[in-house]
């Protein structure tokens, strides 16, 4: 930099060709300087991930499963090569993957948490010619170094499918730091929004969760079933939430578990996910619900043999404080919907954007 100002002084501000000698100095040491020293952005907290595996895997070999390509990996938090996703900012993430079921053989794939407790799993136990695909999504509170992977059946009976246009994907990302107050805050949506007064529902024991300290208003959950529901047939008009018995996220206590109904503190724009297991022998009929009457989403499986699988549905909803948001199964006895303690039913939902 000396140097450039002693050649600075040495053409003397003079309209001449040294001029363009000295600017031609300037952009080259430029150049060379920046080539060495890159601007270094300030990041946040942020954590996401989502990978993909372009081969398929029989039982047998690898019990977890592994990708090959790696299409987001904000935090390096996630490994493809082991499979490991290892958590460095605590808070509420949102998990969903998708497994393709390999021709006859049985598909099962579980999402572990620290080795030992299975969040939700994606099955299906059709030996068919055909391939499908599976899909399931939780959310789960993590501390920091908690892991997290994708839990294959070693079994030769079991399989995944896949090609170079994948069919296995494992995404996951932060919705919530457990630090509203940290630096450099992240929600991996958005910047934070401000709230409106009268939005707040400060009352509820949960409110460090609910609102941080930045005024960021929150709203989470995911649950999920241990058992199967059967329908029965009674009165049309009788309508009951399909109920879980398995909590892994309620940020502010918004969803009620023993009446199956979430409702809406925080007016915004909510994203909600469910996957529900066919029963053997019963359709499966499952409705996403607002209010008393009104389908917002659904799954439907007509298939009445004997073998069990799963459905999937996702959307995004504008609620107003006050909204409630439940599942319904169809009743009648030609109906069921199947879980247990692998916890094929899920249901999860969590605020995106607050009015």
């Amino acid at each position: 930099m000396h140097s450039l100002i002693h050649l600075r002084k040495g053409v003397g501000g003079r309209r001449s060709s040294g001029n363009m000698v000295y600017l031609s100095v300037i952009l080259i040491y430029l150049d060379h300087a920046m080539s060495f020293h890159p601007v270094v952005m300030p990041t946040g907290p942020g954590s996401a991930f989502s990978a993909t595996q372009s081969s398929s895997r029989v039982g047998g070999s690898l019990h977890v499963l592994t990708f090959d390509r790696l299409l987001v990996n904000v935090g390096g938090d996630f490994s493809p090569d082991t499979g490991y996703f290892r958590c460095r900012v605590p808070g509420v993430y949102y998990f969903t993957f998708t497994v393709g079921k390999y021709p006859k053989k049985l598909l099962s794939v579980m999402l572990v948490k620290n080795g030992r407790e299975v969040q939700a799993t994606a099955y299906n136990e059709y030996r068919k010619r055909g391939r499908k695909v599976q899909s399931q999504s939780v959310m789960s509170r993590l501390k920091a170094t908690d892991t997290v992977w994708l839990l294959t059946q070693s079994s030769p009976d079991y399989g995944l499918y896949s090609t170079a246009a994948p069919y296995i994907t494992f995404t996951g990302y932060l919705v919530y730091p457990e630090s509203a107050s940290s630096e450099g805050h992240l929600n991996n949506h958005l910047s934070p929004p401000q709230p409106r007064p009268e939005c707040l529902y400060l009352e509820h024991p949960g409110y460090s969760w609910n609102q941080g300290d930045t005024g960021e208003v929150r709203s989470a959950f995911s649950v999920a079933r241990t058992s199967p529901v059967l329908g029965e047939n009674g009165s049309p008009d009788s309508k009951e939430a399909l109920k879980f018995d398995v909590e892994y996220v309620n940020l502010g206590g918004h969803f009620n578990k023993s009446s199956g109904r979430f409702t809406c503190r925080f007016p915004g724009v909510y994203f909600f996910a469910f996957t529900v297991g066919k029963h053997p022998c019963r359709v499966v009929s499952v409705k996403l619900m607002t209010g008393s009457v009104t389908v917002q989403a659904m799954v439907f499986d007509e298939d009445t043999s004997n073998k069990r699988g799963m459905q999937s549905q996702s959307v995004l909803l504008p609620l107003e404080r006050g909204d409630v948001v439940w599942l319904y199964s169809q009743q009648g006895e030609r109906y069921g919907v199947y879980s247990n303690h692998g916890r094929y039913t899920t249901f999860t939902g969590f605020l995106l954007y607050p009015e």
